[in-house]
């Protein structure tokens, strides 16, 4: 009976396939049906697609155009997503603080700020103002293709189709008002609010609350001699900018590497992505096989709601990508009209600045209406999060040029990669298409090739310009951060044009770090310097990173473990998979023994803890010289060290914390040596003690005992760590002694992919979606992955259909929309 069943499965796959070639005869869609000019139809009128799924609920979809592949997944990531897609497009419409309350924190997926009232006036700000409709009326390349337009309208009418004919079971939004149908500007600005995910979407409150200053009785403004003490202190500032642009400390991250043909054992390449990604809301990735035959042929994962697979592989080549650390964004430090503070002056002329002035409706209350200030360069901000302040005056303000405000062209981009056909072929995808906000790419391909390249879509900031336009605060804030604060008066001080940039005011891809064919490509989301230690790449402007700085100690143990990986030669797909699992931490190499060492060495083997107290630490001892280094679940120590470090690297500077100093000449290997003289580690192993202790928590205790999630009932220990520490395989859990420690993972690996050839005409791919494809806990695709990676254990990609035809779990649905 289970072999005929297969067997009528296979018929209907094929069956599915042969319907749609046969459909290749009658005219697209989108000549029967068109959109509205203003793309505000829900529908795209009679679509339809075939979804095969294999195991693990990864649905493969198969359509004859890019509305009809847009249709299959728009439908396929409702009926894993819908309530995490929902909220998403209520925050993008501007309508959290009606349905949720002005108050109640957002999740952050889709901007970073701090509570609904700011989200909606900035969204809703972009939506009365027609910004998506104008950005997608923009003729390509500057504006969206043809074929995305017709993606984004076939994801639409998929969402709504599978929200008419099914019931919502997820308890996240069963039965709630604010699900609602979707249009393509819907999913347009989805598109838009991650394009501006590193520039406005983490200025929104500071773009939201800007409001001109308001002499307090009639008393006259500062003359332009006097100092007004709100302005932004220049060392303060460069500090803060230097924190706020680290890409160490951002929630998300990533890591990948690229091996040569040279290195493998099959003279072709081999890619491991593995991005560190939200686990919980709509910043997750989900996996599909994209098909349309004779055009598109592409595996991977996409961020939600985007209609395009955004990291993956084909049967040439495969790539990923990594939070690059250009910084997207500059300012331009506006000279106030001494006599209204909403004019500024260039070259003495005074400019009026653009009043938006926004209502929100509020549950609960009355609406609430505010206004925001944009001049020519960009809104009034007044801070860069909570350590950059920067105060409107009545003598200055401050206008943020966030280039990604202009650039819908990520998803093209996505397109364009899933096409390439070598790594040459991505970097003319790049070049071309010119999308990617904020991220690197590193790729292989089944010929051999590697490529690093930090194509990425940045205000064109030059060194030059920085040191000709830069103001008091710029001087100091853009060695610092590579943030550039312009003098907004002056005429020459604009950012300029390059000739193969699509857009004005931006870099073109021909001034991008790249590096190609090197034996081994890397990076973990420091700047494009060491993407090979062998091959340093030098010479760029500051805006796209720093260099001859030391990296973190993630970078390091990443380009000590790959560069020893090339060296070693022979690798293959599995050599890929024990990378990702090592979980070698580069911290514990470096200090382990000599904070055990230092720990023997106390008086009596206690410590001063920071509140006073004596803590015997002596069975610490031996638990930090044993540990094994590695963040397995079943390591014992790793959490006592984990805890430890955490505390002292906080607590003290890397300038007291080693005896070695970092050497530009030797990046990777310095600074070292533990000082064990620090003052802070005996207080940090106090600290540790007594808190693990209180907890009831073994110092020697596993670590997956104490750092795990909850699936079902089931508690899954989970092996990696934290930035701190250096792991690949990161992970970042929110401590929380009363519920055991680490109870659930907040961010780290999420779609991990290891991809190779073999010479066969299908590429060898291994995947793992750690969170899983289904957010619904009533899914059997919400935890299925999550186990694995418990487990260490990983999926066996479905490709060429040879294989998704054998898949033992396949499930073939045709959808379509009902008329």
């Amino acid at each position: 009976m289970h072999r005929r069943t297969r067997s009528a499965l296979r018929r209907v796959a094929l069956a599915g396939a042969a319907l749609l070639a046969a459909a290749a005869a009658v005219p697209p869609a989108h000549a029967q049906a068109r959109a509205a000019p203003d793309g505000r139809t829900p529908s795209g009128g009679g679509l339809s697609a075939v979804v095969r799924y294999t195991e693990n609920g990864i649905p493969h979809i198969l359509g004859r155009d890019y509305a009809q592949v847009g249709f299959g997944t728009g439908w396929a990531q409702a009926a894993d997503q819908v309530c995490v897609l929902a909220d998403g497009f209520v925050t993008v419409s501007g309508e959290r603080s009606r349905w949720f309350g002005q108050d109640a924190a957002t999740d952050g997926s889709l901007s970073l700020l701090t509570r609904n009232l700011s989200s909606d006036l900035y969204f809703k700000g972009v939506r009365e103002s027609g910004t998506v409709e104008r950005l997608l009326a923009a003729p390509a390349p500057a504006g969206p293709s043809k074929d995305l337009k017709e993606l984004m309208r076939g994801w639409a009418a998929g969402y709504n189709a599978w929200l008419a004919q099914n019931k919502v079971t997820d308890p996240a939004c069963k039965g709630a008002a604010w699900l609602r149908p979707v249009t393509s500007v819907d999913v347009a600005a989805r598109g838009f609010a991650i394009a501006v995910l590193g520039g406005e979407g983490r200025g929104i409150d500071g773009i939201t609350g800007a409001q001109p200053p308001a002499p307090a009785g009639g008393a006259r403004p500062a003359a332009p001699q006097e100092a007004d003490p709100r302005e932004a202190d220049p060392a303060a500032a460069a500090q803060a900018a230097r924190e706020f642009f680290d890409t160490s400390r951002y929630d998300m991250g990533s890591n990948a590497v690229a091996f040569a043909g040279s290195t493998t054992a099959s003279g072709r390449g081999l890619l491991l992505g593995n991005p560190h990604y939200p686990w919980q809301g709509g910043r997750r990735f989900w996996q599909s096989q994209q098909t349309i035959p004779g055009e598109l042929n592409v595996s991977g994962g996409s961020l939600l709601g985007m209609p395009a697979v955004s990291i993956g592989f084909n049967e040439k080549v495969a790539w990923s990508h990594t939070v690059a650390t250009g910084t997207p964004v500059n300012l331009h430090e506006l000279t106030l009209d001494p006599a209204d503070p909403t004019a500024y002056l260039v070259d003495g002329v005074p400019h009026t600045m653009t009043r938006r002035t926004v209502t929100v409706p509020v549950a609960g209350g009355d609406p609430v209406t505010r206004t925001q200030w944009w001049t020519r360069y960009g809104p009034v901000v007044t801070s860069l999060g909570a350590g950059l302040p920067l105060p409107w005056t009545t003598r200055s303000a401050y206008a943020l040029n966030d280039p990604n405000a202009s650039n819908l062209r990520g998803s093209d981009t996505a397109l364009a990669l899933g096409k390439a056909r070598s790594v040459a072929g991505i970097q003319a995808a790049l070049a071309r298409t010119q999308g990617l906000p904020w991220v690197n790419t590193v790729a292989a391909d089944s010929a051999g090739g590697t490529l690093f390249t930090q194509t990425q879509v940045l205000p064109r900031i030059t060194d030059e310009l920085a040191a000709r336009c830069s103001t008091p605060l710029g001087r100091a804030v853009y060695p610092a951060s590579g943030l550039a604060v312009l003098d907004g008066a002056r005429g020459d001080c604009a950012l300029g044009s390059d000739a193969d940039a699509v857009q004005p005011g931006v870099f073109g891809p021909g001034k991008a770090p790249t590096l190609r064919d090197a034996p081994y490509a890397e990076n973990s989301n420091d700047s494009a310097w060491l993407a090979n230690a062998d091959r340093p790449l030098t010479g760029y402007e500051r805006i796209w990173g720093n260099v001859a700085t030391p990296r973190s100690l993630r970078t390091r143990g990443a380009v000590e473990d790959v560069s020893a990986m090339a060296g070693k030669g022979r690798l293959t797909v599995a050599d890929l998979q024990e990378l990702q699992f090592a979980n070698r931490a580069p911290a514990g190499d470096l200090a382990a023994a000599d904070a055990a060492r230092a720990c023997s060495a106390l008086p009596g083997g206690t410590a001063t803890a920071a509140d006073g107290s004596a803590v015997d630490v002596s069975a610490a001892c031996a638990v930090l010289a044993g540990w094994d280094r590695t963040t397995d679940a079943g390591s014992r120590g790793a959490l006592l060290f984990d805890r430890f470090w955490r505390r002292l690297t906080a607590s003290t500077p890397a300038a007291d914390l080693w005896l070695v100093p970092f050497s530009a000449a030797d990046p990777v290997r310095t600074p070292r040596t533990l000082n064990r003289e620090a003052p802070g580690i005996g207080r940090a192993l106090a600290d540790t003690v007594a808190e693990l202790r209180a907890a009831g928590i073994a110092l020697d205790a596993p670590l997956g005992e104490h750092q795990f999630v909850v699936r079902g009932g089931q508690k899954l220990p989970v092996g990696g760590g934290t930035e701190a520490l250096g792991v690949w395989n990161k992970v970042e859990a929110r401590w929380n002694a009363a519920a055991g420690g680490y109870p659930d993972v907040a961010n780290g690996s999420s779609h991990i992919q290891a991809v190779g050839w073999d010479g066969s005409s299908c590429p060898v791919a291994r995947t793992l979606l750690t969170y899983g494809q289904s957010s619904n806990p009533g899914s059997p695709y919400y935890a299925d992955q999550t186990r694995l990676f418990s487990e260490e254990r990983w999926v066996r990609a479905r490709f060429c259909e040879r294989d998704i035809l054998t898949s033992p779990q396949l499930k073939v649905v045709l959808v379509r929309e009902r008329r």
